[in-house]
């Protein structure tokens, strides 16, 4: 049964990270955009000369292809330049094929933009120890009694850390490059959390390794205590595909 499906109608400031992060490449890019939701991202980025196609699963707009991010997704392999999928990834039963697909069409040397719930910044960190949950991911979803064909927004269902993000992404070939934020989340609470982010430095430094064979792990247990990751409520990250 097809439904309505949710998205955001602002021009959000995730988006506008987006935005700068491509053009800032001073290059036309042909780009695509999953799932494209109001189409205002693509909109801007077609008014600067790229070449961008919207696929999603919805109808907002004339001209976008539809794609269920669950599926193969219609497109060639290697054919875009860059590939955006903007709170997307959180939505899906089974991210692993999502980030596949997202690789696959995107072509070597091209980029993949991402950006999803932060579930690791320190609000979230102290909402899961407090319920279990992560914040922006609910306990129970309106989708729970749904049929297994039932083609509908099913909520945040996938709460995806930059570590797993890292690896499943370096698993398809494609290499972490930046990792971005969007506005800070309880910035009042941060005198309460300065307490527990000064205990898992120490926490870190302890568990650090000095052998060599540990420095890469060293640098990504790190990246968990940069300011994006700490503080933002949207996590942005942008990785390079390598085939070779």
């Amino acid at each position: 049964m097809q439904r309505e499906y949710t998205h955001t109608s602002d021009f959000t400031e995730y988006m506008n990270i987006v935005y700068q992060i491509i053009n800032d490449q001073k290059k036309k890019q042909k780009t695509l955009d999953i799932p494209a939701g109001n189409g205002l991202l693509s909109m801007k980025l077609k008014e600067d000369g790229h070449d961008v196609t919207c696929a999603d699963i919805n109808s907002e707009r004339e001209g976008y292809v539809y794609a269920d991010m669950s599926e193969t997704l219609p497109f060639e392999t290697g054919e875009f330049d860059t590939v955006i999928c903007l709170e997307g990834l959180e939505h899906v039963l089974e991210p692993k094929k999502l980030i596949s697909e997202l690789c696959r069409v995107c072509k070597n040397k091209g980029r993949i933009i991402i950006s999803l719930p932060n579930v690791q910044n320190m609000y979230s960190r102290l909402q899961f120890l407090c319920t279990g949950t992560f914040h922006q991911f609910p306990p129970i979803l309106p989708t729970d009694n749904l049929q297994a064909d039932e083609k509908v927004d099913l909520g945040h269902i996938s709460p995806l850390g930059y570590i797993q993000l890292r690896y499943l992404f370096k698993y398809f070939r494609a290499e972490i490059l930046d990792i971005q934020g969007d506005k800070y989340k309880r910035k009042f609470l941060l005198p309460f959390l300065c307490p527990f982010l000064l205990i898992g430095l120490l926490w870190q430094n302890f568990m650090k390794k000095s052998d060599l064979s540990a420095a890469n792990t060293n640098h990504v247990e790190g990246n968990l205590f940069k300011p994006p990751l700490l503080f933002s409520r949207s996590l942005i990250l942008v990785f390079e595909k390598n085939s070779q």
